[in-house]
């Protein structure tokens, strides 16, 4: 018997259904392939931890990535954050640069973004594993049906939440978002090919100000 997939359980009501359907488990024999033959990111236990970090009645903001970070070290569970220690990856480094101007003032730079997801920030990759030096390597196996099914879960089940969505694919993930229950900021992905699309998006403070007239606290970033 497959062992149940270990996540959340405040997800769990809203992507059960998922872990039964065709897709996952073909997507699931793949990944424990991969893992077993490949040197895959990251670590197993860290697959799910963007929803394992902020559940689902915690969500205020979504931050949706495409794929994880494939260098070694780099990928730990959370769109474009890196462990203490690594180096921080130039699309971040953009977005403590917006951050700082959009706020008009310094903000940590530290690269470990779980004090955001404690906040209730989900951030999301829609592909939640990669094969080492192959970007998109694990896209169209399943994944991004299953992430579908994530923010389309939080779409339906929750009001005034704010989704950020960065870059052409982060669009297309999110252009079927309810925009009469939630704000929906979008801009230039922040990586050095594209950040000129980015840097004055404003959306910090933009997201800060909707949730406070929401009646929520705001995201110290």
């Amino acid at each position: 018997m497959t062992k149940p997939v270990r996540i959340d359980e405040s997800w769990r009501p809203h992507l059960e259904a998922e872990f039964h359907k065709p897709y996952f488990s073909s997507l699931r024999e793949f990944v424990r392939q991969e893992y077993a033959t490949r040197r895959v990111f990251p670590p197993p236990a860290k697959i799910f931890r963007a929803l394992d970090d902020c559940p689902f009645e915690k969500v205020k903001v979504v931050i949706l990535g495409q794929d994880p970070y494939h260098g070694a070290r780099q990928a730990n569970g959370l769109c474009f954050s890196v462990d203490a220690g690594v180096a921080t990856p130039p699309s971040l480094v953009n977005i403590f640069k917006e951050i700082e101007s959009d706020l008009g003032r310094p903000v940590s730079r530290d690269a470990d973004l779980s004090r955001w997801a404690k906040q209730g920030v989900l951030l999301l990759n829609a592909t939640l594993t990669v094969r080492e030096g192959v970007a998109g390597s694990h896209q169209n196996k399943g994944w991004e049906e299953f992430t579908d099914a994530a923010v389309g879960a939080l779409n339906e089940k929750r009001q005034g939440l704010v989704f950020m969505l960065w870059g052409n694919y982060a669009r297309r993930k999110g252009s079927g978002i309810d925009r009469s229950r939630h704000l929906v900021l979008e801009a230039g992905h922040p990586s050095p090919l594209s950040a000129q699309r980015f840097f004055g998006c404003r959306h910090f403070s933009k997201a800060n100000a909707y949730l406070v007239a929401h009646g929520q606290a705001p995201i110290d970033w």
